[in-house]
């Protein structure tokens, strides 16, 4: 007590001693909340600045750069993936070659075989975020390039664009709903399968695949008028042709009719012209012009102006969530020339058939499913040879995990004449079995169909 006494003194003391100056230089209440308001306000603009991201962001102590929005959009908006398709298979008549004839992806036999290495980036357009274009390039190594990519009998320098299965760009006119305009190298939608195999119900694809365009270059449009109807049309180079080998320009017109939400119809016809009216020069003397490799060629004359009509028609009907169905049919017919002539044969070749397929989600990991088909080849279009073709096929798919898919398969083809390759060269059989084992991975962002 005393010396809190002592000390209160001593303050009081040092008071009166203080010089007036002194006194007269400390700040006023005043003054203090003149100076404690004009701190608030820094702070208050200082927090602001933090808030709005102005070029820094508080990580502990230290300032971490804040990533460019544009560049976080774009890579938000870029889809990307790439696969693995790699299957064993057998055939039974153990043929010449290990070759099983009319297969379009499972080719070989007795072989541990690399059917697709694939990468797909695309930029689809988005027209609520106002972005009206987009773009789409899928590339492709292994066995079922040599499939899909044309060779020199249908276009004339195949393997410039050996690797490259699609490479389009898209741009949607604001008409309407939207008319979406597409122009490059895409995946034809002639024909109910497509390249994926992750995206199809057997592992091995039918006879219709395989005869059927793999591609197309040039440009097409595409307009939906509601739910239930779209329409489309191609102006292209030819089927299977990035580059023409003449100077008709095949045409496609079609349509997807959704007249209930279970149910996909496709139709589409198909005009063009596929005779070439030049061919490559094979002499070893340079051309006298200059030019790229493989362009130097010398004109058929006169060159066949027959035309190629394809009718196809196909629909799938989800019957329930486990259960789906399908049914294609189709209709090709090809002459040689348009009018008669000396040596010009009108005749016409055809191929005509369908197929059905049938697909039973088993349980979350599980499924089966089937196909049968029928396909006449009357004048050789699609085998060499005339002769009724038919296949069933039987696939059990195992999901192993999200990504990663095994599929066993059994499958027996069938002709009305010896047509298939056995172990004895220049002996034929009416049939050939075979037993694949698929298995297929993929990863990326991009989801759904490919």
């Amino acid at each position: 007590m005393h010396r809190l006494r002592r000390h209160r003194v001593a303050l009081a003391l040092s008071l009166v001693l203080l010089p007036r100056t002194a006194l007269a230089q400390m700040p006023t209440n005043q003054e203090l909340l003149q100076r404690i308001a004009v701190l608030e306000a820094q702070l208050t603009e200082l927090k602001n600045l933090v808030k709005a991201g102005a070029g820094v962001e508080e990580s502990g102590a230290v300032a971490v750069p804040k990533p460019d929005e544009k560049e976080q959009a774009f890579l938000h908006d870029l889809k990307y993936g790439g696969s693995l398709d790699t299957y064993y298979g057998f055939n039974f008549n153990r043929p010449v070659g290990r070759v099983n004839l009319l297969r379009a992806y499972d080719v070989t036999s007795n072989n541990f075989s690399l059917n697709q290495a694939s990468v797909v980036l695309e930029r689809a357009p988005d027209v609520d975020a106002g972005r009206r274009f987009g773009a789409r390039v899928d590339l492709q190594y292994g066995q079922a390039t040599e499939t899909l990519q044309g060779n020199p009998l249908n276009e004339p320098r195949p393997w410039v664009y050996r690797n490259i299965f699609q490479a389009y760009g898209t741009y949607v006119l604001p008409l309407g709903s939207g008319l979406t305009i597409d122009f490059g190298k895409w995946a034809s939608s002639i024909g109910l399968e497509s390249n994926y195999s992750k995206d199809q119900a057997n592992y091995s694809r039918s006879y219709w695949f395989d005869y059927l365009p793999f591609y197309h270059m040039g440009a097409r449009a595409s307009y939906r008028f509601n739910d239930a109807i779209a329409v489309n049309y191609w102006i292209t180079n030819g089927t299977q042709q990035t580059e023409s080998f003449n100077n008709y320009k095949d045409q496609t017109f079609g349509a997807v009719i959704n007249p209930v939400k279970s149910v996909t119809w496709t139709s589409n016809f198909h005009i063009g012209q596929e005779h070439p009216d030049v061919q490559a020069i094979q002499s070893p003397v340079a051309p006298t012009l200059p030019t790229q490799p493989g362009l130097s060629v010398t004109p058929v004359v006169p060159a066949p102006d027959g035309r190629l009509h394809i009718f196809d028609s196909y629909a799938t009907w989800q019957a329930t969530p486990n259960t789906a169905l399908s049914i294609e049919a189709d209709y090709v017919i090809s002459r040689a020339w348009n009018e008669p002539g000396p040596g010009r044969s009108t005749t016409p070749s055809h191929v005509y058939g369908g197929a059905l397929y049938a697909r039973q989600q088993v349980t979350s990991k599980a499924a089966v499913a089937a196909r049968a088909e029928f396909l006449r080849d009357d004048g050789g279009l699609f085998s060499g040879a005339t002769q009724s073709l038919k296949e069933t096929t039987l696939t059990y798919e195992h999901k192993v995990a999200d990504g990663f898919l095994m599929r066993g398969e059994w499958r027996i083809d069938f002709s009305n004449m010896p047509f298939f390759l056995t172990r004895d060269t220049g002996v034929f059989q009416t049939s050939q079995q075979t037993a694949t084992l698929g298995a297929i991975w993929w990863w990326g962002n991009k989801r759904g169909a490919w």
